[in-house]
């Protein structure tokens, strides 16, 4: 990077990552934290606090390097945190030059307000600036969020960032439109967790036209991956989505019927009822053909736990997979 005269890194620090010290001799500026999920805790000994203090070492580095001069100035090395998080207070009392927090729901340094989304655009305002996003769904907003802070701590105008985010019209596998002329809406998303989970299902809810139904595909990683947040994933499918198909996503070595009836289970708890609304198939193909043929005109169709992922791993077998490219094989037999 540094010989193609690249200025600017952003990384993705995981917090397996971290306890790794994979992020070692990496002297970071801005150390960002969004949320916090029990989403890897048995790499952490199953400990939420193991799993936080992991994520607060990128933090605890800032300060222990020098800082860097930049253009002739000197970089501060800054903390940006979302205020809308439980566990903002726990990364923000960390030493910084500089601390900013963003967010929706409180008072915040950056905080979005006058939110508009609709089936195509999102909009929002930020100190009577007013940024629009090209991508579906409101939690976007949260994700630009630090974007443009961090952008401005950088020194770079307004209409730049404005700019930047206008042309954003697709980040691959997140909310991502699968159109094969189809009279039904189709949507990929990583979604896997009780959060992102409940984020996209919302933004359908919002979208979707009346008398019109969300159907979601969805599954559980196995692998040693959080077990608890597979009945919650369940529970939010059958609260917020009129048709539930529970398919593999990647079971490692698992039994993968113990993880879909981990889900199932929940879903009926939830008013589910199988095989009228809620259909529990383990091959995934299978079940994204499922969920296309139950689908009715105006209807959406949410794909989700992969994404953009370009494998599926069973039985410790990792295959070529990729949810979109299937998804359009699918909608291209039906068309036949």
């Amino acid at each position: 990077m540094v010989k193609e005269g690249c200025t600017h890194v952003i990384v993705e620090t995981t917090s397996e990552g971290i306890k790794q010290w994979r992020h070692a001799g990496i002297w970071y500026d801005v150390a960002v934290f969004t949320n916090l999920t029990p989403e890897h805790l048995q790499a952490h000994g199953g400990s939420f606090n193991a799993y936080r203090e992991a994520k607060g070492m990128l933090f605890k580095s800032l300060m222990q390097h020098p800082a860097k001069i930049f253009l002739g100035k000197k970089v501060d090395r800054a903390i940006l945190v979302n205020n809308d998080s439980s566990e903002k207070t726990y990364f923000f009392a960390f030493p910084a030059d500089k601390k900013m927090t963003f967010g929706k729901k409180e008072h915040a340094d950056w905080m979005a307000k006058n939110i508009q989304a609709t089936e195509t655009e999102t909009s929002f305002d930020i100190n009577e600036e007013t940024y629009l996003l090209k991508i579906l769904g409101e939690f976007n907003v949260v994700n630009a969020l630090p974007a443009i802070a961090i952008a401005s701590q950088f020194s770079i105008p307004p209409e730049k960032i404005r700019q930047g985010l206008r042309e954003l019209t697709l980040i691959p596998g997140r909310m991502e439109k699968i159109d094969e002329g189809q009279p039904y809406t189709v949507l990929v998303d990583y979604a896997h967790e009780k959060e992102s989970m409940t984020a996209v299902l919302n933004t359908a809810k919002t979208i979707v036209p009346p008398g019109a139904h969300i159907l979601v595909l969805l599954g559980a990683e196995g692998g040693g991956r959080d077990k608890v947040k597979r009945p919650i994933m369940g529970t939010i499918a059958a609260e917020k989505a009129d048709v539930v198909i529970v398919s593999n996503v990647d079971p490692y070595e698992d039994d993968p019927q113990e993880i879909l009836e981990d889900i199932a289970i929940a879903a009926e708890m939830g008013g589910k009822i199988r095989d009228k609304n809620l259909f529990v198939i383990a091959d995934r193909r299978e079940g994204i053909q499922k969920a296309l043929l139950e689908a009715k005109e105006h209807d959406i169709v949410l794909i989700t736990g992969k994404g953009a992922e370009q494998s599926i791993v069973i039985d410790g077998i990792r295959s070529p997979w990729d949810d979109r490219d299937v998804v359009r094989e699918e909608l291209k037999k039906l068309k036949k």
